[in-house]
């Protein structure tokens, strides 16, 4: 089966790891390292013929354009992962509205090329943010990749659907494609663990990671999503002094990430998030609760 691999395109210094330690207007005084990791990442998909979806942070695009279009010249997916990193929740509805209008904008301008696919900044659409789902219709987003079904201290809908499905809102139909996870059970409770990628992949040995995305294959016949970001096989990026909490979240294990990667490249099947929908035998139906709330 047709698992979806995406690579959320941002640099080591945009991450809300960091939020409080790098303010947006600093954003420009940190040596840009995306390019360089990017290439690498092109190259490591070139290497096992794998074809991913990149979602493109808009302020990214809007400094290295060519680099977007080196993206979409190999065949890869184009998607939008905003234009400034902020956490859906709390910049608000017209905030949200005015950030993803400008990056599709930018990102079509270097394109030439709609833009349909959209992942929040740290998985930031949440129950206090489902109006965002409005918004994204509104401004022609087709799908969605925001969604992790988990209990996080910043993000997740723990009971949110597992694998694809649709959103029933007023302006329209979005396809959801949610953070993948895997049900352990303990007792008589069930814990979704996370297998998504990210800091999970580099946390949790990769076999582990690629036995729970087969068995979802395999046994719940479904599509799995893995994601990573261009900072997370570079090992040699500076350090930005921050709590240890957020140091541990972002450096932890980057000198094993690319292993991972390619371990997992080489034993499962990987293509952008449009073919692997396009791909599941289950399309995706109607949500189990999300398109009620309008607020």
């Amino acid at each position: 089966m047709l698992n979806a691999l995406t690579i959320d395109v941002e640099d080591y210094f945009q991450v809300n790891a960091f939020a409080r330690h790098i303010a947006f207007a600093e954003w420009d005084s940190f040596p840009l390292r995306v390019e360089d990791n990017t290439h690498r990442v092109l190259g490591m998909l070139d290497e096992f013929g794998v074809k991913a979806t990149f979602f493109v942070l808009g302020w990214i695009a809007e400094r290295v354009p060519h680099l977007v279009r080196e993206i979409q010249a190999q065949g890869h997916e184009i998607a939008s992962h905003g234009y400034g990193h902020q956490l859906v929740y709390r910049i608000g509805p017209d905030a949200f509205r005015s950030d993803i209008r400008r990056a599709k904008q930018i990102l079509e301008d270097v394109c030439g090329t709609e833009i349909c696919g959209y992942r929040a900044p740290s998985y930031s659409i949440t129950k206090q943010s489902l109006w965002a789902f409005d918004i994204l219709l509104d401004e022609g987003y087709s799908f969605d990749s925001s969604v992790f079904p988990v209990y996080h201290d910043t993000y997740g809908i723990p009971d949110a659907p597992r694998f694809p499905y649709a959103v029933e809102r007023d302006a329209g139909r979005l396809a959801e494609f949610p953070l993948t996870t895997y049900p352990v059970r303990c007792g008589s409770m069930e814990y979704r663990l996370p297998i998504a990628g990210g800091g999970y992949l580099r946390l949790l040995p990769a076999e582990l990671v690629r036995r729970g995305i087969a068995r979802i294959n395999d046994q719940e016949h479904q599509p799995a999503v893995l994601y990573f970001h261009p900072w997370e096989i570079d090992p040699g990026q500076p350090r930005i002094k921050a709590g240890l909490k957020s140091r541990f979240r972002h450096y932890l294990n980057l000198h094993r990430t690319e292993g991972k990667l390619r371990h997992l490249l080489g034993k499962l099947q990987f293509g952008t998030m449009t073919a692997a929908i396009a791909g599941s035998s289950n399309r995706p139906q109607r949500d189990a609760g999300l398109g009620a709330p309008r607020s």
